[in-house]
């Protein structure tokens, strides 16, 4: 009886020591904790999404989540290097987007560089060894070969959007953080300085150097630990003196997309999440037709899909999302970008279109 309570006591402390790692980030305080407390959305000790979100349906357990997560699919990861172009991120005239994978990529308006939920660790994921490592040559980009940045923007708090060392790696060569409100708590304990920290809630909006940032609501759920829903995720409206851009971050379909079109569209181009989706999780992420409706709620002219094509979170083909949303995009008579990685897409004149997500041998074919 004494050693099992020995041992219960060892791991309960073995688990508080790791959760204090810097890595797990710090949970809002004091006044950033009272401000989320006011918002209309807080109910029961945590932020709610618009409409009613369960993570997953009630006839699925948790168990069969796992029992499926598990099962061996050999095409969840490409079984090639995925082609990528360098980047020379000279200054842009105009509005240009380079798509680093998943949901990274550098907004650049005229001489301002905007870098977006930047991830460029192996695995997003608290530690190294846990999930499955980025697909072969989605490396071809690190902090280092970042140009000094103006911004980062970061929609909401998971590790496949905010990355601890990707955060130590740019910190010194970034000017300003604008982020939903609560995930200020994690830039401030890993020694972003408070006054480059601008945080928003839903319908705040944020004027600097001419540009518009207006934080909008997104159907998604936040935490870095086992408590979930204590710092606000959102989407952004991006207003430049020319376009305007809708940043779209993790959320699943939902009336706010139709809301935001009406209160805000059209849009130039809508940046949408069109992977790591599943039935049993039906609600907080979009399957690819649903990617495609939310592009024309938002009054869109050019959907360009993200959130997919360097990590593996879900079980479907690592380009099922792009092949789907093509062809719902095809079927909705909707404009859809394909950049490869670290190619430009150049709003207004230039959206690549190039289908280079194809078996190896076509690619070799292709001479990609």
């Amino acid at each position: 009886m004494y050693i099992f309570l020995a041992l219960l006591l060892s791991m309960a402390f073995l688990i508080y020591f790791i959760l204090q790692l810097p890595v797990f980030g710090k949970k809002p305080q004091g006044s950033r904790l009272a401000r989320i407390k006011q918002l209309p959305n807080y109910q029961k000790g945590a932020l709610q999404n618009l409409s009613p979100t369960p993570m997953k349906p009630a006839d699925v357990s948790y168990w069969q989540v796992i029992r499926e997560m598990l099962k061996r699919n050999i095409n969840r990861s490409p079984g090639f290097t995925l082609p990528a172009l360098k980047p020379e991120f000279k200054p842009a005239n105009g509005t240009r987007i380079t798509w680093f994978g998943h949901s990274s990529y550098l907004v650049q308006v005229d001489q301002i560089n905007i870098l977006v939920d930047p991830v460029f660790s192996a695995t997003p994921s608290p530690f190294p060894f846990i999930g499955y490592k980025n697909f072969k040559g989605t490396d071809f980009i690190q902090p280092d070969d970042l140009p000094a940045l103006d911004i980062i923007l970061i929609t909401h708090d998971h590790y496949d959007h905010l990355d601890y060392q990707t955060i130590l790696d740019l910190s010194h060569k970034t000017k300003l953080f604008i982020t939903s409100l609560g995930v200020g708590a994690h830039l401030e304990h890993w020694k972003v300085p408070a006054e480059k920290v601008k945080e928003l809630c839903w319908g705040e909006e944020f004027v600097v150097q001419d540009l518009k940032f207006t934080a909008a609501p997104a159907r998604h759920f936040t935490g870095r630990s086992f408590k979930r829903n204590q710092t606000v995720w959102s989407s952004f409206v991006l207003q430049t003196p020319v376009h305007k851009l809708f940043l779209g971050g993790d959320s699943g379909y939902d009336t706010h997309f139709k809301e935001i079109g009406e209160k805000h569209g059209p849009f130039d181009l809508a940046i949408l999440e069109c992977g790591q989706y599943n039935p049993f999780w039906p609600y907080i992420h979009m399957f690819p037709q649903e990617t495609a409706q939310a592009a024309l709620d938002l009054k869109a002219q050019v959907l360009m899909p993200v959130h997919w094509g360097k990590y593996t979170l879900s079980m479907h083909n690592w380009n099922e999302p792009v092949i789907q949303v093509v062809e719902a995009a095809r079927e909705r008579q909707l404009k859809v970008t394909t950049p490869k990685l670290g190619e430009e897409v150049h709003v207004g004149i230039h959206y690549p279109d190039q289908q280079w997500w194809l078996s190896a041998s076509a690619i070799k074919q292709n001479r990609l």
